[in-house]
């Protein structure tokens, strides 16, 4: 198990450091039915790495904020903390940010 920590992404790009690189950065890429393969390595901290030097705010301007927003609600929703309460006010700032996000996407 490896005790290098996993890069932790924040707003604007930030660097890595090289313990992170050699721990997380494939060896070899693949390209597998039109996916990337990476010879069975766990990829979360190959993806935590290229977040992390991209910086979140990059990284949302290139998809609609609707796509954005759908993925949290999804995974938010899946969470187990969430009573119905929690949940319905959850799906209504969604629901509201999703009329924003068309606004500006339109």
């Amino acid at each position: 198990m490896t005790t290098t920590p996993l890069p932790q992404p924040q707003l604007d790009r930030a660097p890595i450091t090289l313990d992170q690189y050699h721990e997380y950065t494939p060896e070899k890429l693949e390209l597998l039915y039109g996916f990337y393969g990476y010879s069975g390595q766990d990829i979360k901290g190959f993806h935590l790495a290229m977040l992390t030097n991209m910086g979140l705010r990059e990284a949302v301007s290139h998809l609609p904020m609707s796509k954005w927003l759908e993925a949290i609600q999804d995974v938010a929703l899946q969470n187990p903390k969430l009573d119905d309460a929690m949940r319905d006010l959850l799906n209504q700032g969604i629901a509201d940010l999703m009329a924003v996000a068309e606004y500006l996407e339109n």
